[in-house]
């Protein structure tokens, strides 16, 4: 296949896991033809405004914004702040000109991708989730193609217009050698000899897995001896968590086993290190743990539409390939799972060997491949 120079927008973002793909999609474009020119649109005051310059891209901003679960002033604003992003969508399509519109789902990906459509622009859509949302569900009857991760997505997609891609990410997300692993155990100081457990809430934290660490240090860390933890509680959540070990640490807890921050520069790295992880479930999240080989625990979000964090975690589960703790018994439960987990050497390498069968580490050529396939017709 030649890969001309091609114009393409791509939308969406709100979290990290919108954000990851979209930047990898748009990697993988700009590897295959430098020349390609490529605009983000998201949504003001998102982190992919932030997120998408860092990473060296124009990105345009939508005053668009979800609807919230409670009665509040701001869901009486939506449709005049829907309206005006559709207008700005039209006016960014018609001085972009762009070959393609691309959307990996967030709050900016409806506005987008519904006016490229009226305006006879080809659109295809990158859904991450095993249950698919109520926008991309739409916005699917007139796309030229739906990318999905996982298998079984006819009931909500046109069935000759579905690829099954995987999840884009991050290219350096790879199963560690022992090379890596010594390099990981240097960068975050842990001693090799030790067993490690990575506990990461997501790009935004996560309360319940806070909070579930909290619990298990109040409680003396049991059965955690010979155990080190990274944990990532989130920028939100760090003044606090910050307050709390140094609350812990004056009244005598060993904590010197445990490293937080706010935010993981070297996710990698962090994989590489961990024997077990802890996570959110989460397209990107998941997808991520397939490439990397990870034992992995899941606590599935129940603030998300539709609940496809349970649903994602399930498709693991079912397949032995992941465990899934409910994000309600967390606090109890979630530290002696993983306590249990790490001392069952069997049961991790039968979890690793299981998860890496899911790993999907081509989709972001996939669904260039299906990009240019588009344009070409």
């Amino acid at each position: 296949m030649t890969y001309r120079k091609i114009r393409a927008i791509i939308s969406g973002g709100g979290t990290g896991g919108h954000i990851f793909p979209a930047l990898s999609i748009a990697g993988k474009l700009k590897e295959l033809n430098p020349e390609t020119e490529i605009l983000f649109v998201g949504a003001d005051g998102r982190m992919e405004m932030e997120k998408v310059p860092a990473a060296g891209y124009k990105i345009v901003g939508l005053p668009v914004a979800g609807l919230q679960r409670k009665l509040t002033l701001s869901n009486f604003a939506l449709p005049f702040k829907v309206i005006k992003s559709v207008s700005m969508a039209k006016k960014v399509i018609r001085e972009f000109r762009p070959d393609i519109a691309i959307g990996v789902g967030g709050y900016a990906s409806a506005p987008l991708l519904w006016a490229a459509s009226r305006m006879g622009i080809p659109t295809l859509i990158q859904e991450q989730n095993g249950f698919a949302g109520l926008t991309n569900k739409i916005l699917g009857k007139k796309a030229r193609s739906i990318c999905v991760a996982y298998e079984g997505m006819e009931r909500f997609f046109p069935a000759d217009r579905i690829v099954l891609s995987g999840n884009p990410i991050r290219k350096e997300i790879v199963a560690a050698d022992e090379k890596m692993k010594a390099e990981a155990m240097e960068f975050y100081g842990l001693n090799p000899e030790m067993k490690h457990i990575f506990i990461v809430g997501g790009s935004l934290g996560s309360a319940t897995l806070n909070n579930a660490m909290k619990k298990w240090i109040e409680d003396g860390c049991p059965a955690g001896e010979g155990i080190e933890v990274i944990w990532q509680c989130g920028k939100y959540y760090k003044p606090s968590i910050d307050a709390f070990m140094t609350e812990a640490k004056a009244s005598g807890k060993d904590v010197s086993r445990i490293q937080h921050s706010d935010f993981i520069g070297r996710m990698d790295l962090a994989y590489a290190a961990a024997d077990v992880v802890i996570s959110r479930s989460g397209a990107s999240s998941v997808s991520e743990l397939c490439a990397a080989h990870k034992a992995s625990i899941f606590v599935p979000s129940p603030n998300v539409t539709e609940d496809h964090q349970t649903h994602n975690a399930m498709a693991l589960v079912r397949k032995d390939a992941g465990m899934i703790v409910k994000d309600s018994e967390a606090v109890e439960k979630l530290m002696k799972t993983a306590c249990e987990l790490i001392e069952n050497p069997e049961k991790i390498a039968l979890m690793e060997k299981n998860i890496a069968a899911l790993a999907k580490t081509d989709a972001a050529q996939t669904i260039a491949d299906e990009v240019y396939r588009i344009i070409s017709e």
